[in-house]
């Protein structure tokens, strides 16, 4: 999915009953089951993206930044905002909330605005 964001930046949502990226498990034999809701604070990840423009990077991969576990998210561990092949990126495991228990894995990229209308990928 891809969206529009502007400053400040809030936190993503998934199983939002207001939100379409509901979380639901696969059975085979009967109907599939909701799995709870997981949040991510999309904060760290844009404050990596102005750091990577600050220090000018156009190569390589770096970690940018490291998010632990908190109120504000629902990591199962530490995560690091990247820099690699032109996009800024975090792999997140979450906890879901309001079920025994599970897990979702995400990735999330930052698209710049510019790049997206000139049909290049930059930071995501």
């Amino acid at each position: 999915m891809t969206f529009s964001m502007k400053e400040p930046v809030g936190i993503i949502k998934f199983n939002d009953h207001h939100l379409w990226q509901e979380v639901f498990d696969w059975d085979r034999f009967k109907y599939d089951d909701k799995m709870g809701q997981a949040f991510l604070d999309l904060q760290p990840v844009a404050a990596a993206t102005k750091l990577r423009r600050a220090l000018r990077l156009t190569a390589g991969e770096t970690n940018l930044r490291k998010v632990n576990p908190d109120a504000d998210n629902c990591l199962l561990s530490d995560s690091f905002v990247t820099y690699a092949n032109g996009e800024v990126a975090i792999d997140a495991r979450l906890r879901l909330r309001e079920v025994e228990s599970g897990e979702l894995f995400v990735t999330i990229k930052w698209i710049e605005p510019d790049s997206a209308n000139t049909g290049k990928q930059a930071d995501h």
